[in-house]
């Protein structure tokens, strides 16, 4: 199993954030990534530990058109989640393991560190670099994070 990993610090409270990835994410992520994610929409489960969330891509992943995910990690009292590939996306482009972990930490009130890490095993060393999921992981996150901040100045 390999691994990549990376962090960011964003200015909004953890309690927010956390409520976006762990409750929210298939509802905002097409509103505030339309060209990433398209639609994304629960097909097993109520959104907790054990639910499949369906993602649709946009023209911003030409790579892929969808990928299910499964919730294999949701952790309230640390602010972990992590979510599975169990089909498409990834594990078409050669990956036979492929999960995405956010976990969050308090900074201060208003900003919240995020550690992104991917683990994955690929049947080749050509497949596509994880490294370009942790950077598109926190892009999404910088999104929610402008998402957050533009409505709480509303």
């Amino acid at each position: 199993m390999k691994e990549a990993k990376t962090q960011a610090t964003v200015n909004v409270g953890i309690d927010s954030l956390w409520k976006c990835l762990s409750k929210d994410l298939h509802s905002i992520l097409p509103q505030v990534t339309p060209n990433f994610v398209q639609n994304a929409e629960v097909i097993d489960g109520d959104g907790s530990l054990g639910s499949v969330i369906l993602f649709t891509f946009g023209p911003d992943v030409p790579k892929m058109k969808y990928q299910k995910e499964k919730i294999v990690e949701l952790d309230e009292s640390s602010h972990r989640i992590g979510l599975q590939v169990i089909e498409g996306g990834h594990l078409d482009l050669g990956f036979t393991f492929y999960k995405l972990s956010f976990q969050l930490t308090t900074v201060s009130e208003k900003q919240t560190l995020v550690d992104v890490m991917v683990a994955y095993d690929c049947e080749t060393e050509e497949t596509g670099s994880p490294s370009k999921s942790t950077a598109s992981a926190l892009a999404c996150i910088k999104c929610l994070e402008n998402h957050l901040l533009s409505n709480d100045a509303k």
